[in-house]
């Protein structure tokens, strides 16, 4: 935690990654963290069951973001986390999977800092390794896969994807944000090298007790998303490792 030189109040925030949707799945530090705060201000990917274990004394905002429809800009939560601190609240900003993977809690740190707010960073599981965990796969395997990327399919400034790069046979790749951008990530792995028959995995609302798990590959990413209207929040995972035969096992069960 930062030390604050302010007077001005005696508040403080907590930026808490909250998991990837089992409740479960927040670590012990988060889930005191939230049964110590005033009040919660929390994500749209923050889940219904986790939500619903929450005492109901515990005052509640929402500033979710869905594609197109941001209830608060980034900006004004920074505004708010600022305020409620300085009304002498303990503050816990809940953020869905790991704030320090695609959660844009930087910008949130750097207003905090600024105004002298004290804070506290709980890491969450990334939905990466949760969804992998629900699926009963490793993300990295020795003999085919030896690193992971995680790969985000939106940013801020039309940044070029690396994808010459990205289409390598011995990793695994695992797109957050990507399910818009399916036809766009098809196409430039096969044109950078990969096969169509490359492995897919879709696992939407992971860890939760609605998650559907789909496998594909490249060549039919788009259809099987059309097929099967897959909807946010859903990984796409790109490698070898989710063509084991014990996912297989599990998908046909499902």
């Amino acid at each position: 935690m930062l030390p604050t030189n302010s007077k001005e109040h005696s508040g403080s925030v907590a930026l808490v990654g909250a998991g990837p949707g089992d409740p479960e799945l927040i670590t012990r530090k988060g889930w005191r963290l939230i049964l110590q705060a005033d009040v919660l201000i929390y994500d749209a990917l923050v889940s219904d069951e986790l939500l619903a274990d929450i005492p109901v004394s515990i005052a509640r905002i929402y500033v979710g973001k869905r594609k197109g429809q941001h209830s608060m800009s980034q900006e004004a939560i920074c505004e708010l986390l600022i305020k409620q601190a300085r009304l002498g609240k303990r503050v816990v900003r809940l953020k869905g999977g790991d704030p320090l993977v695609f959660g844009r809690v930087t910008e949130e740190i750097q207003a905090l800092q600024q105004a002298g707010i004290a804070f506290t960073l709980v890491p969450g599981i990334t939905a990466a390794a949760g969804c992998a965990a629900s699926c009963n796969f490793s993300l990295t395997e020795r003999t085919i896969a030896a690193s992971v990327r995680f790969v985000t399919a939106h940013t801020c400034d039309d940044r070029e994807t690396p994808w010459a790069d990205l289409a390598r046979r011995d990793e695994t790749l695992v797109f957050y944000m990507g399910l818009s951008k399916a036809p766009h990530i098809s196409l430039e792995l096969q044109r950078h090298g990969l096969p169509p028959d490359w492995p897919v995995l879709l696992v939407e609302r992971g860890t939760q007790r609605n998650q559907r798990s789909v496998r594909t590959d490249l060549a039919n990413l788009v259809d099987c998303i059309q097929q099967h209207r897959l909807e946010s929040p859903t990984l796409i995972f790109v490698g070898q490792v989710v063509a084991a035969q014990q996912i297989n096992a599990i998908l046909k069960a499902a």
